[in-house]
């Protein structure tokens, strides 16, 4: 099984206990995440390492929080 399809079916087996704004949200991130590790793997092939690093945890009240990352690039000496 493809590991994207894998990820896609536990983010929706998930989100069936949501609402509908939250589910909405999930699928904004889930769409972004790929776009960015598309980016990574574009940076790589492009000769970079790309490392992402968490710069801080947003916490948005109840109890809820999310990591918010960084890139650590790191390219190598021709």
């Amino acid at each position: 099984m493809n590991v994207q399809t894998r990820v896609k079916e536990r983010a929706e087996e998930q989100s069936t206990a949501m609402s509908a704004d939250q589910q909405a949200a999930i699928r904004t991130l889930a769409n972004d995440l790929h776009r960015l590790n598309h980016a990574v793997m574009k940076a790589v092939e492009a000769g970079v390492s790309v490392e992402l690093v968490r710069s801080a945890r947003h916490h948005g009240g109840g109890g809820n929080w999310g990591d918010l990352l960084i890139p650590v690039i790191v390219t190598q000496a021709q």
